[in-house]
């Protein structure tokens, strides 16, 4: 069960997704996710160089022997980082799955092509989705508005956009932004997708890099507690609630607001020491509405048999009943 194009084309077993979470998608994690058998994302840059980012892959190609991916996710910046010489480096460290995210991926989709890597792209509307798959991605993630992280301007969430987008691409699609859980893995394959792409629920694991203060006020959270933050300066990212994105908001809404307004209170540096030294007030950090279903912080290997197990006991169960 839960054999579909996507675990066929990408080598793992269970059609889950630990999707590139900045400072999160370290090597331990990412191991974990493939040894459970899902498909684990190292995210690119959250090591400081190319170098660091090989030998993170080196790392965890000593924790498993199972295949897992890179995240390379490409932004605006004033100052931009080397992609080529990231991109370079998932190349020479035979990388053969990477998912591209943010802006477009036309730079970079046909040098991973020519390497024989397989491309995964994050995109948070329909358009995005088609234009992706006539660059040569091998596969889609479409990110509902739900989502923690960059949910994108157009506000459509999960249960309008998933079908949609299957309706609009032929290459298989994975559906991100609100999945914790088996119920959600069936509502993702029931609305055309062929797996789920998971963020938050995945930070709150054992396994996740990051301080067990910030985990346990994940679970304490729920649906309501968090931000959409940079909405003026259409940027929007979803963010837990805590008193610096109350403080963003609150200068968004006094109106005319430029990022130098917010510049020090969005600093990802200071989200970095949110995860390292586990104060979730000192600064940013993103999570999504999804933590309203998140109740522990149990093992990654624990977590997917759950969820696998939880899907099966619907479909063969409940569904099967109906019919």
């Amino acid at each position: 069960m839960f054999s579909t194009r996507f675990t066929k084309s990408f080598g793992i077993q269970y059609p889950i997704v630990q999707g590139g979470m900045q400072w999160v998608g370290r090597a331990e994690l990412v191991a974990a996710v493939a040894n459970a058998g899902g498909l684990g994302l190292v995210t690119a840059l959250t090591q400081p160089d190319p170098d660091a980012l090989a030998k993170e892959i080196a790392r965890c190609r000593e924790l498993t022997d199972k295949p897992f991916g890179v995240n390379l996710t490409i932004l605006p910046a004033i100052k931009p980082p080397p992609y080529a010489e990231y991109r370079q480096a998932i190349v020479e460290s035979g990388i053969r799955i990477v998912e591209t995210a943010g802006s477009n991926p036309q730079e970079h989709i046909p040098e991973f092509k020519a390497a024989g890597v397989k491309v995964l792209h994050k995109c948070t509307s329909v358009r995005h989705a088609i234009k992706a798959e006539q660059l040569g991605a091998d596969a889609i993630s479409i990110d509902g508005f739900e989502c923690a992280g960059h949910p994108g301007e157009d506000d459509v969430p999960g249960l309008v956009l998933i079908p949609a987008a299957a309706d609009k691409v032929s290459i298989p699609m994975i559906a991100s932004g609100g999945f914790a859980d088996g119920r959600g893995l069936v509502a993702a394959l029931a609305l055309g997708a062929e797996g789920v792409n998971m963020g938050t629920r995945f930070m709150c694991t054992a396994e996740s890099p990051i301080h067990q203060s910030v985990k346990q006020q994940i679970v304490a959270n729920d649906e309501r507690q968090t931000d959409l933050i940079l909405r003026t300066l259409r940027n929007t990212s979803r963010v837990a609630r805590n008193s610096i994105s109350q403080q963003v908001v609150a200068i968004e809404r006094a109106g005319g607001a430029t990022f130098d307004d917010v510049r020090d209170l969005v600093a990802g540096s200071r989200g970095r020491l949110v995860y390292e030294e586990g104060n979730p007030e000192h600064g940013v950090w993103s999570a999504g509405q999804v933590q309203g279903l998140i109740h522990d912080i149990p093992t990654v290997g624990n977590l997917v048999a759950r969820m696998v197990r939880e899907a099966t006991e619907i479909i063969e169960g409940r569904l099967a009943a109906m019919t």
